[in-house]
């Protein structure tokens, strides 16, 4: 008995959820950073899909001095690399947004319980 083939298209989709994509996207901004700062948080993400095609948004912390412009290129990069290839999203946009800057100083100063 032969049974009849059913097109892909006809079998239906697969839907990834945002917050999936997001997380695949903060896993990403973390390979692509140098390290996460001394008593700093690790990346967020947030991510809006809309017909196969993402919008993403990274939240990071970041050693200072370093080169932030360096690190906030690696992460746009590896985050839509890896989207795209995990999760078959096209990626539109990544805006990182650096929302603190620690220093070696002022982490020193804290331990003592002060900040300079």
């Amino acid at each position: 008995m032969v049974k009849d083939r059913v097109g892909a298209a006809a079998r239906g989709a697969t839907t990834i959820a945002d917050r999936v994509v997001a997380k695949i996207a903060a896993q990403a901004a973390r390979e692509a950073l140098d390290a996460v700062p001394e008593g700093g948080s690790p990346p967020h993400a947030s991510v809006v899909v809309h017909r196969d095609v993402a919008r993403v948004s990274v939240s990071l912390e970041l050693d200072y001095p370093s080169d932030i412009g360096r690190q906030c290129g690696a992460v746009r990069g590896r985050v839509r690399h890896r989207v795209e290839e995990l999760a078959g999203i096209e990626v539109h946009e990544v805006a990182v947004h650096v929302e603190r800057l620690h220093s070696a100083r002022t982490v020193h100063h804290r331990k003592r319980g002060r900040l300079a």
